[in-house]
């Protein structure tokens, strides 16, 4: 098996890889960068490309299409998530941090594959649900803004 993620946990928390890399080789054959940061390296990355100078828990940055490569041969993209976000939202909602950092994963991973909550009719939010049952995890980021 080939790896799926290329992972770089620069704060060293005690993350299960392969838990994620289940959950991404459910959704995509296509491999994935993933970077676990803090909030303020982050907010430092989302002015830098969205020019929005806050943190958040979670980025999407999609690789662009190459004319001429075979998609299968190209990462889906990059996935950054904020640890802070995550022990603070596994605090909040009464579970752990392998659990919320799962469902800002499948989050980001949704962000890679084409879904946009922003825009679209309840897809992204209904493809949330069907993951979020399969892995047996709490509710979703766009579940619980609508609670």
């Amino acid at each position: 098996m080939r790896l799926m993620i290329d992972f770089e946990n620069r704060l060293h928390s005690d993350i299960d890889i392969a838990h994620l890399e289940k959950i991404s080789s459910y959704l995509t054959p296509r491999s994935l960068e993933l970077i676990i940061t803090d909030d303020n390296d982050i907010q430092t990355i989302n002015k830098t490309y969205r020019n929005i100078d806050k943190a958040t828990d979670v980025l999407s940055f999609p690789m662009e299409i190459m004319p001429g490569i075979p998609l299968d041969l190209l990462p889906l993209g990059s996935i950054i998530i904020s640890y802070d976000y995550v022990k603070n939202g596994a605090d909040k909602f009464g579970h752990n941090n392998q659990n919320e950092l799962s469902l800002l994963f499948i989050h980001g991973l949704l962000h890679l594959l084409g879904f946009d909550h922003e825009i679209d009719s309840g897809e992204m939010r209904q493809e949330e649900r069907r993951i979020i049952n399969e892995f047996d995890l709490p509710n979703s980021l766009i579940v619980r803004t609508q609670q």
